[in-house]
């Protein structure tokens, strides 16, 4: 019987084989769900999934695209964007 903590489905379970050859299961949380877009709702491209103790180890330029607004908007509104922009 697993640990109490462990009995709920925010867990996903992992079947291991251990270097003594025995199978175990390991608990494991689940990945976070995909960043979308503030206007459109669309995934956005080159931002990781992963928990907050694992985005920490990435270098910057890993946890977002470089450019104004990467990791808040996707590339087509943020074309939209500009083009608003300069005709005002």
């Amino acid at each position: 019987m697993p640990e109490l903590r462990y009995r709920s489905r925010s867990y996903k379970r992992i079947n291991k084989r251990t270097p003594g050859g025995q199978n175990v299961l390991r608990y494991k949380k689940k990945k976070p769900s995909k960043h979308v877009c503030a206007e459109c709702g669309a995934t956005l491209h080159g931002v990781p999934r992963g928990r907050p103790y694992e985005l920490g180890k990435l270098s910057k330029s890993k946890k977002r695209p470089n450019r104004p607004f990467g990791g808040y908007l996707c590339s087509k509104c943020l074309r939209d964007h500009f083009k608003s922009e300069a005709r005002s």
